[in-house]
């Protein structure tokens, strides 16, 4: 078992003890995830890498509770996310997590304000009060300009933001993106890192990203490393020196 990646002794708001995770497929047992501790401060800045099938993807998946873990513990702010139910969950997602991915997951029939609006929908907000959070989140990725637009008339730099403004519509403490940039081309994705970076510095948001790119880890305070389900020691990012 490898040991605790805890590189201060601020209380994290993320806490990952001993924790597994493997999937049985036609009778045959495949460990993901052996024995991972780690912790996450808060407002901290996290980039997670390894080589395709490490399980970055798949422990991404279960510190924002898209999945459960098969043993160990995952505290949140407290919770331990792991011990929920499915409803409980879902409902602990929805206030807590933001959700960013490499090919974005627009709805096609809806245009970016609806599109935005959809975590929304499970709040108890009223309609001019969900307007008012969609308008603010769109005006932090400058689009307000392209809210009736459909995601086929947005490129692909327009259609992440307007992913990130979806993720960002319900305040969530945590952001977790799964190759955000992945899709994109440079000069885009430079852009795509740097409002991330804004969200970090001035909105004191904890970000979790993986993706398989130095040059986009570098945009992070710190880098994980997975290897076989397993985390190798870890180091900060000077962010002095961004080359994307």
């Amino acid at each position: 078992m490898n040991g605790t990646i805890n590189p201060t002794t601020k209380p994290p708001i993320i806490r990952i003890r001993d924790l597994d995770k493997s999937y049985t497929r036609g009778g045959q047992h495949i460990p993901v995830l052996e024995g991972v501790n780690l912790d996450v401060e808060t407002a901290d800045f996290l980039a997670l890498m390894g080589p395709s099938g490490s399980g970055k993807s798949t422990l991404l998946n279960l510190i924002a509770g898209i999945d459960k873990p098969t043993a160990g513990t995952i505290e949140i702010a407290g919770v331990n996310i792991a011990n929920l139910s499915e409803g409980e969950l879902a409902d602990w997602r929805a206030a807590n997590v933001g959700f960013i991915f490499q090919f974005y997951n627009l709805m096609p029939v809806l245009n970016a304000f609806e599109n935005v609006e959809l975590p929304l929908l499970l709040t108890n907000l009223s309609r001019s009060q969900r307007k008012a959070h969609v308008t603010a989140a769109l005006e932090m990725v400058s689009l307000t300009d392209r809210m009736d637009h459909y995601p086929n008339e947005l490129s692909g730099g327009q259609q992440q933001r307007v992913a990130i403004a979806r993720a960002l519509v319900t305040d969530p403490a945590l952001i977790v993106a799964d190759e955000p940039t992945g899709d994109l081309d440079r000069v885009t994705a430079r852009e795509v890192l740097d409002l991330l970076d804004e969200l970090h510095s001035q909105l004191g948001k904890t970000i979790i990203m993986v993706t398989h790119d130095p040059k986009a880890a570098s945009r992070a305070h710190r880098l994980v490393h997975l290897e076989k389900g397993v985390l190798v020691p870890d180091q900060a990012i000077a962010n002095s020196e961004h080359v994307l």
